[in-house]
């Protein structure tokens, strides 16, 4: 038997992927499961989306290969959204690349850039993506510890001079997964400054650039000046859209950092189902009349979170994007045992944060994905155990 790749032993488990079958053997038994793990909100997607996927999936031309160009309206829905959303241009058909989730995309890129030898900069915790990217790509991972110290920001200053100079990629995500930490544009315009000093690659995941309460509003890295020459950013329906297994995403910027990342998907994929493309511009169009009922909903559960987590005795911060809680556990409680005993013994599912690189030990991760009573119940039994583990 043929041993397996040393690239591919490199990778770390990816405890999300285990999860549902865990979930079913509780649910098996007549356990109460109450899953706040991944991002996944529990709420539908935008009529209009739904109406017009049924109507595309009858048309036997949208059963048919999209290939990388996919479908042109898309692509056009993109740029008018990017333009709308952020003032910001971009040709629909050289700077615009569909995805199949923004994930895939984040994760292809390292393909086009990196070589052994070669460096990412990756947030610790952090997506798992940025990490398998570069890993499947032979290239060294350094992991910046995001830590309340620097307000879970990558401190670029702090990189050191011998990384510094076989980097060609830094991952940010902003607003963060799995923090909810935002980023300030001063900070953003220190890092674009810096990626174009060292020639550095910014690829920015915006996934959550919709999520957003209190009056923050999340910007585009191209709102950044300078940024047009250093970053691809990239954004995904799923979140803002409630449709995380739809796959829909995309990724703008200059030819110069599209280019590559069409180039290696034409390799990879055929393109995204081109119904669930037009579902997407029906998605995009939607876009001001749906999403602050959609907010409202999302706002109501943070808040519940929030105010039930701290009645058990949690420190937690309310986060002003995102759909997630980022809260610390006392010293001396890991992280991993803590997930897994409130798994087995409670019923719910958090993520640990360690799950999410060494940097997120001392964490576990609440998404508001449940109604407020479901948060306060799982709140409850989250309590419960760590009084047990802290006795």
């Amino acid at each position: 038997m043929p041993r397996v790749a040393s690239r591919f032993t490199s990778l770390p488990a990816y405890l999300l992927a285990s999860i549902p079958q865990k979930k079913r053997e509780l649910i098996a038994r007549g356990v109460d499961v109450i899953d706040l793990g991944a991002g996944d909100a529990d709420l539908p997607a935008p009529p209009r989306a739904v109406a017009a996927l049924a109507e595309a999936a009858q048309d036997p031309a949208m059963s048919r290969y999209g290939f990388g160009l996919g479908l042109p309206a898309y692509r056009e829905a993109v740029a008018a959204w990017m333009e709308r959303r952020f003032g910001q241009r971009f040709d629909p058909l050289t700077e615009i690349v569909p995805l199949i989730g923004s994930k895939e995309g984040l994760a292809h890129l390292a393909l086009a850039y990196l070589e052994p030898g070669d460096v990412a900069i990756i947030p610790d915790p952090g997506y798992l993506a940025y990490l398998g990217g570069t890993l499947l790509g032979n290239a060294h991972p350094h992991l910046y510890p995001i830590t309340p110290r620097t307000q879970f920001l990558v401190d670029v200053e702090e990189i050191p001079v011998e990384v510094r100079a076989r980097t060609k990629l830094l991952y940010l995500n902003y607003p963060n997964n799995p923090t909810a930490a935002i980023a300030p544009r001063d900070y953003l315009k220190k890092v674009v400054d810096w990626c174009a000093t060292h020639d550095v690659l910014l690829v920015y995941d915006n996934a959550y650039s919709e999520m957003t309460f209190d009056g923050y509003v999340a910007p585009s890295i191209f709102e950044i000046d300078g940024a047009r020459e250093v970053a691809l950013e990239f954004h995904s329906l799923s979140k803002t859209y409630n449709m995380t297994g739809w796959r829909l995403g995309w990724a703008a910027g200059s030819p110069a950092y599209s280019g590559p990342l069409a180039k290696v998907k034409s390799f990879l994929d055929t393109g995204q189902f081109m119904a669930a493309q037009r579902a997407g511009i029906a998605a995009l169009e939607s876009h001001g009349e749906w999403l602050s009922g959609n907010l409202a909903i999302f706002r109501e559960r943070r808040d519940a979170a929030v105010a039930a987590f701290r009645a058990e005795g949690f420190a937690v911060e309310a986060p002003k994007a995102s759909m997630y809680l980022w809260v610390p556990l006392p010293a001396g409680v890991p992280s991993m045992a803590f997930h897994e005993r409130l798994m087995q013994e409670e019923g719910v599912v958090v993520l640990a944060g360690k799950a999410l690189g060494d940097g997120g030990e001392g964490f576990f991760r609440v998404s508001f994905i449940a109604s407020p009573e479901r948060l306060a119940e799982a709140a409850r039994r989250a309590g419960r155990l760590l009084r047990s583990m802290t006795r």
